[in-house]
């Protein structure tokens, strides 16, 4: 027997350690070579680590939630071939023990990873039969109807407290017993009861959230400027557009926001930019690479479009559904999840009246459609039916002033209440 030392590789361009997310295996299991080991997540993205060869665990790096140095041992494995890497030399004695540097893990001995031929086993006496403990002094047979048993359960009290007054239990022993029992016992029907208490530990993806959450609102002074939009107009072309698509994805409201954000940054580059606070920099990029935050299993992701504002919106579409895909199942790639100038933000139909994001830091901006709501307005002396969304955008103050954001939803308002003109040259 040889042990094979597994050591974290090289994940990643600058990446000096990863954290561990989720073991596949523990100590004392086999293993089967490109079998599936740990998750480790870096600063970009969950990479999988697979066993690059067929044996026992003997020892894990840590616990779910530690992080490991690229080029640390990740995993101990025990193979049965010869010249494994880090194996001990031959002339090492065999410990009787092997034990996991892990506080807490299991201890494995040597009879369990390679078990030895066992000898009979001596003939042992029969057990003296064990004596029958006395019932406790409140058990007692309970006799009650099924309906009585259905309304105890409900109300959650023992049947075992309960004093009948004549040969079962009926529903006036049991009003009797809620009436002079002070309440104690049971829980009322439609009362919330308490839940055990849960700590979740931090790990992952959701600490890496709460870190750049609080790095960017520590960092960066923000402001929410909100506007409302008639999107009457363009809820009518986009339904006619569903109609006749054919064999394209069908739209929502998001491609003709993307189109909307694209064709009004010429006029404000200071909002697709990112800013450097270390060296002072701010970078106003000419290509809108949009992120998009898309909620997963594992967290809050913003997969990025890259270069939207040469897209269509089929294409949008497109792309939209195949990153926010690609993000729910963990099959992003690094190059898809960074490089992100500009951010947009949207629950869906839970959207709110009104959201106030939090700016994915280094970019300077966030934009927040929220839900549309039908309501009635005045048109001159008219009153009709509009179709009325509110738009959020949070900046940066130290990079966007307050009349610079209010003018550039503005300039997003008329494209959007007037949809032609996404289409115009």
């Amino acid at each position: 027997m040889a042990r094979y030392s597994f050591r974290l590789p090289d994940i990643g361009e600058g990446i000096a350690e990863a954290e561990i997310v989720a073991w596949h295996v523990k100590v004392g299991d086999r293993i089967e070579e490109d079998a599936q080991l740990a998750d480790m997540m870096t600063d970009k993205a969950t990479v999988e680590m697979e066993s690059p060869v067929t044996g026992i665990v003997v020892e894990l790096a840590g616990e779910v939630g530690d992080m490991v140095s690229i080029g640390s041992t990740l995993a101990v494995i025990e193979t049965e071939g010869e010249g494994a890497v880090d194996a001990p030399p031959a002339d090492t004695p065999v410990k009787e023990e092997i034990v996991a540097e892990t506080p807490g893990a299991e201890e494995i001995s040597v009879a369990e990873v390679a078990p030895a031929p066992t000898p009979a086993p001596a003939p042992v006496p029969a057990p003296e039969p064990a004596p029958v403990a006395a019932p406790a002094a409140h058990s007692r047979a309970v006799l009650a109807s099924p309906a009585v048993r259905a309304r105890a359960k409900d109300l959650g009290v023992d049947l075992g407290q309960v004093h009948a007054e004549g040969d079962r239990i009926r529903h006036s022993d049991l009003d009797a017993f809620l009436r002079y029992s002070g309440g104690q016992g049971y829980h009322a029907p439609g009362v919330s009861r308490a839940r055990a208490d849960e700590p979740v530990k931090v790990i992952g993806m959701r600490r890496k959230i709460a870190e750049n959450m609080a790095a960017s609102k520590r960092a960066i002074p923000h402001f929410t400027y909100v506007e409302e939009m008639d999107v009457t107009a363009l809820e009518e072309m986009r339904a006619d557009l569903n109609a006749n698509r054919g064999g394209r994805p069908k739209l929502t409201m998001l491609p003709f926001l993307i189109v909307a954000i694209c064709r009004t940054i010429p006029q404000f580059p200071m909002i697709n930019a990112r800013y450097d606070d270390e060296g002072g920099v701010v970078t106003r990029y000419g290509a809108v690479h949009l992120g998009m935050a898309t909620q997963t299993d594992a967290g809050l992701m913003v997969p990025v479009i890259r270069d939207a504002q040469d897209k269509n919106v089929w294409q949008l579409a497109s792309e939209i559904s195949r990153l926010a895909e690609a993000a729910r199942t963990g099959k992003a790639k690094v190059e898809e999840l960074t490089g992100g100038t500009l951010t947009v933000t949207s629950l869906g139909p839970l959207g709110g009246i009104a959201t106030t994001p939090v700016i994915n830091r280094p970019e300077v901006a966030i934009i927040g459609p929220n839900k549309i709501v039908e309501r009635p307005v005045f048109d001159g002396d008219d009153i009709r039916r509009a179709k009325l969304m509110n738009l959020s955008i949070s900046c940066d103050h130290r990079v966007v002033d307050g009349w610079d954001a209010a003018s550039y939803v503005q300039a997003l308002k008329k494209l959007i209440e007037t949809p032609v003109l996404l289409f115009a040259d």
